[in-house]
């Protein structure tokens, strides 16, 4: 399983999703995931963390979510747990789940799909981010059933795969290859250090277009 220092972990929380996704791009990729999935639990701060990866599919029969339970007790700490089910307007997550998770002290949840329990996750366990494409109280019994643990799925019309990087805040969520994480880190640091300069000129210069034009950047 791919992990990260503390020090990268660190510095990804201190920019923001928006020069994440904008530095993975220049660097030949996709990072930002679909705007349908948004910030159902805000958590402690910004999430990062490397990407622990579950599918599901439409199934008929009432089975628990195998492979998510094993995600979750058996992925190392400070993970994301990342669920593609399609978009299914069902809950692929809930209270017990971050009950789990919190235990295991992973880092947070990123859902191709939807959420339930949400009061109680915010109440009982604030520090625990939860992405997510609804909150629906429907449960997967009897209409999903996981298929795969840590095998590449989509999520958010982005292919995760495990051990990508994922970083998400207010704005939405972002994967960073996991080849791509330095590289992708210093660019997002360049970017945000830009943007302050040009932030303060244009707050001096007193023109937006000025602004825009000195640094080339929109």
């Amino acid at each position: 399983m791919t992990t990260y220092s503390e020090e990268t972990l660190k510095a990804y929380r201190s920019v923001t999703t928006a020069s994440v996704a904008d530095a993975v791009e220049q660097h030949g990729a996709r990072g930002y995931l679909s705007g349908s999935i948004g910030q159902i639990a805000p958590g402690a701060g910004t999430l990062a963390g490397p990407a622990v990866t579950v599918r599901e599919t439409p199934a008929a029969e009432a089975e628990p979510p195998v492979h998510a339970l094993q995600a979750i007790d058996e992925s190392p700490a400070g993970s994301v747990v990342c669920i593609d089910a399609g978009g299914a307007d069902v809950a692929v997550w809930g209270g017990l789940m971050t009950a789990g998770a919190v235990a295991r002290g992973m880092a947070g949840c990123v859902l191709d799909g939807g959420v339930r329990d949400v009061t109680e996750i915010r109440r009982d366990f604030p520090d625990f981010p939860v992405y997510a494409r609804s909150s629906v109280p429907a449960t997967t019994l009897g209409r999903y059933r996981t298929v795969s643990l840590n095998e590449p799925v989509v999520v958010g019309e982005v292919t995760v795969r495990p051990g990508d990087l994922i970083v998400a805040d207010r704005d939405g969520v972002v994967r960073v290859p996991r080849e791509l994480v330095d590289e992708v880190l210093r660019t997002a640091l360049e970017i945000e250090e830009r943007e302050k300069e040009q932030t303060r000129y244009i707050l001096e210069s007193g023109s937006l277009r000025a602004g825009l034009a000195r640094h080339n950047r929109i």
